[in-house]
């Protein structure tokens, strides 16, 4: 059996083999009738408009009229325009480079000389009675002694102060406005989605990389960074940013956050620097910069409502003290103590607020710490507002009407 089973596998063998043969020698000749079938074909197809048939010394001609004698050939372009580099023209020559010039002592010719301090960035927004304009970062031009402005075309100018607020970090500039040629156009930065193109320009490291160009995204509309200007400890401003991962670096403040129509909507101002962290870029609103920078060209300054009490974050207060001093019910956990005494005939005085009273809330707004309640003081109120301040005493909610002034004169 074993015999007969191998004999019969073998021929069943064969059998295939000779069936693969008929089949290759079956295919070849299909091949072979095809092609002259298609050679035999070819001029009436040719006529057809189907296919172009190169004559020798003719390609040129084929290739220059494909699109116009055969509907089936679609000639290809390829451009390097596109959405950015049409926002990055529309937008690059209204960028500066922001320069910080100090004085340092030469100790061993006993005087004073201008050195560089540092370098930064920022936008050209207006221009109007031979004078030229510029947004950008009161941490530029911090304990500058002079400013120059660098323009597009390298040259460099004097620039003076016009308005800056240290809480905002914002700052405007004049220049001669003689041999600036663009100005940025702002844009809504109220419209933005999470996800959309951003591109931040500037003069990253300094003016040797001069109005840089880098792209990502908006990676978030709304994020607040807590400022602590003093450095006491205790945050004095909330800072509303934009966040981006487009690359920020050091000389990029004051530079342009841009979107895809080349509108600027934020103006670059930090990013976190930490090891393992990468793609944290923040910058200011443009519609909050629009209200700040309005104020800094009409009086130099951003005008603050001032209510009359020396702000104590609750959460820098000792636990204990909760209740043993301030007596406060279980459910409150944040807000601000009026750490001293007020004055009498400061509005908050007189309203009736008094020393460890514990502020929670201003009009409708919920107040956790200092840096909010200044906050709100500056970007929602104005000299003359009346404003509810909700507070607690003796473990008792209460409400005042205070009526703001301006803040005295230092």
């Amino acid at each position: 059996m074993g015999f007969y089973d191998d004999l019969t596998h073998v021929e069943r063998k064969k059998q295939r083999g000779s069936g693969i043969g008929r089949m290759v020698v079956t295919s070849v000749t299909s091949a072979v009738i095809g092609g002259m079938v298609v050679l035999l074909t070819l001029p009436t197809l040719s006529n057809a408009g189907y296919i172009n048939m190169v004559k020798p010394g003719t390609e040129n001609a084929l290739s220059s009229n494909a699109s116009s004698s055969n509907p089936f050939v679609k000639p290809v372009s390829v451009s390097v325009g596109s959405g950015t580099v049409d926002a990055v023209k529309k937008v690059e020559n209204a960028i500066v480079g922001v320069i910080n010039i100090g004085q340092r002592r030469n100790s061993w010719m006993q005087n004073s000389m201008d050195v560089e301090q540092g370098q930064g960035s920022g936008v050209i927004f207006e221009k109007k009675g031979g004078k030229a304009y510029i947004v950008t970062n009161y941490h530029v031009i911090d304990k500058a002694q002079k400013l120059e402005v660098a323009l597009p075309t390298g040259e460099k100018v004097s620039a003076k102060v016009v308005g800056a607020d240290g809480y905002t970090d914002l700052a405007v500039l004049e220049i001669d406005g003689s041999k600036v040629t663009d100005v940025a156009e702002f844009g809504d930065s109220s419209t933005l989605q999470v996800g959309e193109p951003a591109i931040a320009i500037g003069n990253p490291l300094g003016m040797q990389f001069s109005r840089t160009v880098t792209q990502g995204i908006i990676s978030s509309k709304e994020r607040s960074m807590p400022m602590d200007i003093n450095e006491d400890g205790q945050d004095d401003w909330e800072l509303d940013v934009i966040q981006t991962d487009a690359a920020i670096n050091p000389g990029n403040s004051g530079g342009a956050l841009v979107n895809i129509e080349g509108q600027v909507i934020g103006i670059n101002t930090l990013k976190i620097s930490k090891a393992g962290v990468e793609g944290l870029g923040f910058a200011l609103p443009i519609n909050d910069v629009k209200m700040i920078v309005d104020q800094l060209m009409e009086k130099g300054t951003l005008e603050r409502s001032y209510l009359g009490v020396q702000p104590l974050d609750l959460a820098n207060v000792p636990r204990y003290e909760w209740k043993e001093t301030l007596n406060l019910p279980d459910n409150v956990n944040a807000g601000v103590v009026v750490q001293t005494e007020v004055g009498k005939f400061s509005p908050a005085g007189e309203a009736g607020l008094r020393q460890f009273d514990v502020i929670v809330k201003l009009d409708d707004k919920n107040i956790s710490n200092s840096a909010q309640l200044r906050k709100y003081l500056t970007m929602s109120k104005k000299p003359g507002d009346t404003m509810d301040v909700t507070y607690y005493r003796d473990g008792i909610q209460k409400t005042a009407k205070v009526k703001l002034t301006a803040p005295p004169q230092q």
